[in-house]
């Protein structure tokens, strides 16, 4: 970046520290900040001469003469004033909201006034809403008039604003910092990149996009700026990928059709088509002798589990320890019983279990697995400690990774060595979040569901009509089915009027099911009575769970067959997705009961519905991030997801393509940008992301 345009924003003509400090509070801290401030949409204008030929609904510029001064408000901050203007015919009024009044004496009757702005009705009159003003000389000339009236901006920038700015000084501004600075403004790509894509110039970009002449060139400088955001976003990764493509220091292993095998021939029932091609992507990786770098998407129920264990096996009978490190407690117990299991006629792998804290057995599973003894190892963050020693792994499975942090999920495998390491995910992301955020990765889909499960039905009701729902439970109960209940809070608050678990766990266990077996969990408890808890549960000795959102990932009772959220409404797509996935996880019919609570907003009706239109995670994942968008599709800052200025990952996905081509092009061909015409990402790039490849230990 040219050092002009690092200036602090102060060094603009007309910024004093007033408007240094609002403009600081939208981000804008340099006018390099200033004139990549782009608008957020655009409005066009239409130069007028007659009030009747003006039509509501447009924006227009107007020459006329004032002719009176109707009302002035003044309450509080609020400085209200209309006043009536007329073209020598017709005449018209013009209000504004907060308006200057130490202006107020220069607009006398009969000064003829430049107005800008958009035309409404009000009242079954006609009104110009806080339009943009300039009070010219009254002795104009006609010719001197049919020049104002013409005017050079017909497409409006509209800004993002912050309380403290408006549009007005926003345009005066970057108007000031363009003409200004214009010159200085460098170029960010090579030649080759912009001819290939058929990109414009940086310089013309930043100048169609604040003063465009048509509407149609303003895309064709959108799309340079995304190209460009994207693209050193995308070779970042792209390096990464590079590094781990080309390193050759990986484990090389062999398939030798022993554990595996046994284990193939043991299941009760027959790999999806799905699960077969992820295994063959799998092994090829495990074959090769660079490491492997596999993010594994899997809807809730797609049989990641089986896979992640083939992949482990083919590891063990080649010598190594297979480690998998899990979010919660209650998923690595889940996960170390499952693979138990599965592995019931194979004891001579031995299975070991690290939880934190101070455990019975703790240190002995220790030397296990420093010894090598324990084959393989699941465990929460406690395998992230620097106690852990292990003999010889050779594959990391990280499961629902996405709740890892980026240097969380890091640790393991830097300190063990070159595993091979294969990421878990059953949160479905949309392809082009998961091109964004994993660009670094390979990814594997499992897009199918075994047969034997069947989908939810799912149904909507109003809270009025829960009755309904209740009515139902004692005949679940009868045929042998357990029930999740749902609440978005755990206690009562004053706050949000909203049903909590530990009100409806006493109004279910005292007023309503007396004679049934009625459980609580939620996050507050301590780890012991969780456990409790979901143990009864499993074991069925508990009817009916009342239950926050902790049951969301991970907890698998295949008799669990009823789903019931209470102010469905208060969640997210992806969420009631998450939480209708604990149902349906055995070989009886399952149901989810969606309970939505008035006032219902459009936008949570619209997920309501796509909840009982839909149980595929993918699609629901694609809509989730059309009614969100991608800033707020994983609510977390440990998730990755970049903050885009320009780029809208719901609508450059072709652009996104692109610039992952063009990024990994360069990177597997010149990854240090040495070559000549490579001199502008290498600077480009040092000053971008720098300090977040540290991240990656690159």
């Amino acid at each position: 970046m040219n050092e002009n345009l690092s200036k602090d924003i102060r060094f603009l003509k007309g910024v004093g520290p007033q408007k240094a400090f609002k403009l600081k509070q939208a981000g804008i801290l340099t006018i390099a900040d200033l004139l990549l401030y782009i608008p957020r949409t655009y409005t066009e204008r239409e130069y007028c001469g007659k009030i009747e030929s003006m039509e509501p609904g447009k924006r227009y510029k107007i020459l006329l003469q004032l002719k009176s001064i109707k009302q002035i408000f003044i309450k509080g901050r609020g400085r209200q004033l209309r006043a009536i203007f007329t073209d020598g015919n017709k005449e018209i009024s013009a209000a504004w909201f907060n308006f200057q009044f130490w202006q107020l004496s220069r607009l006398q009757p009969g000064v003829k006034v430049l107005l800008e702005g958009e035309l409404r009705e009000y009242r079954n009159n006609l009104q110009l809403v806080h339009p943009a003003y300039e009070i010219v000389e009254e002795d104009i000339s006609r010719e001197e008039t049919a020049e104002y009236e013409k005017g050079d901006d017909r497409i409006i920038p509209v800004y993002p604003l912050t309380a403290e700015l408006n549009q007005n000084i926003l345009r005066k501004l970057i108007r000031q910092a363009y003409q200004d600075y214009q010159e200085f403004i460098s170029e960010t790509l090579p030649a080759g990149i912009l001819q290939k894509h058929l990109l414009l110039s940086l310089s013309d970009s930043i100048r169609i996009l604040h003063f465009p002449q048509s509407l149609k060139e303003i895309e064709t400088a959108r799309k340079r700026l995304v190209f460009e955001e994207l693209f050193y976003h995308q070779l970042m990764l792209a390096r990464l990928y590079r590094k781990n493509s080309t390193d050759n220091n990986g484990i090389s292993f062999e398939i030798k059709k022993k554990q595996t095998t046994r284990l193939k021939e043991s299941l009760s029932f027959t790999l999806t088509t799905a699960q077969k091609r992820v295994l063959r992507e799998i092994v090829a990786d495990m074959e090769s002798s660079r490491r492997m770098n596999r993010l594994l998407q899997g809807d809730v129920g797609s049989g990641k589990t089986i896979v992640a264990l083939f992949a482990m096996l083919l590891a063990i009978e080649n010598g190594y320890q297979a480690v998998m490190l899990v979010p919660t407690e209650i998923l690595a117990k889940q996960h170390f019983q499952t693979i138990t299991n599965l592995l019931a006629d194979q004891p001579e792998i031995v299975i070991s279990l690290l939880l934190g804290g101070k455990r019975k057995g703790s240190k002995e599973i220790l030397k296990d697995i420093a010894a090598g003894v324990s084959r393989i190892i699941i465990g929460t963050h406690a395998l992230l400690e620097q106690k852990v020693v292990f003999q010889r792994a050779g594959l990391v499975v990280i499961d629902e990774q996405q709740r890892f942090g980026v240097q969380q999920r890091a640790v393991l495998p830097a300190r063990i060595g070159n595993p091979d390491i294969l990421y878990l995910s059953a949160t479905p992301i949309p392809r082009s979040l998961a091109l964004t955020i994993y660009g670094d990765l390979d990814i594997s889909v499992l897009d199918e569901l075994p047969p034997f499960r069947k989908p939810v039905v799912t149904t909507q009701k109003t809270a009025d009509r829960k009755g309904e729902v209740y009515q139902k439970i004692p005949g679940y109960i009868r045929q042998g089915k357990q029930i999740y209940m749902v609440c978005p809070l755990i206690s009562e608050t004053e706050k949000l009027d909203l049903l909590d678990a530990e009100r409806l766990f006493r109004y279910l266990k005292d007023d309503v099911f007396p004679g049934y077996r009625i459980d609580l969990i939620h996050s507050r408890m301590k780890s012991a009575e969780k456990e409790a808890v979901m143990q009864r549960f499993q074991q069925r000795k508990t009817d009916i769970l009342v239950s926050t959102t902790v049951i969301e990932v991970g907890v698998d009772v295949p008799n669990a067959s009823v789903m019931i959220i209470e102010h469905a409404e208060r969640f997210g797509l992806s969420q009631l997705h998450q939480l209708r996935g604990r149902v349906g996880r055995g070989s009886d019919e399952s149901c989810c009961f969606l309970i939505a609570y008035k006032p219902v907003s459009a936008t949570a009706r619209k997920r309501l519905k796509i909840m009982t239109e839909t149980t595929d995670g993918f699609l629901i994942a694609e809509k989730d991030l059309e009614i969100r968008g991608p800033g707020e599709f994983f609510g977390t800052n440990q998730s990755g997801i970049p903050l885009f200025r320009f780029t809208d990952l719901r609508e450059d996905l072709e652009i996104l393509r692109l610039a992952r081509a063009e990024a990994r092009e360069i990177a597997l061909k010149d990854h240090t940008f040495s070559e000549p015409e490579n001199s502008i990402i290498r600077e480009q790039f040092r000053r971008l992301y720098r300090e977040k490849e540290k991240l990656f230990n690159y």
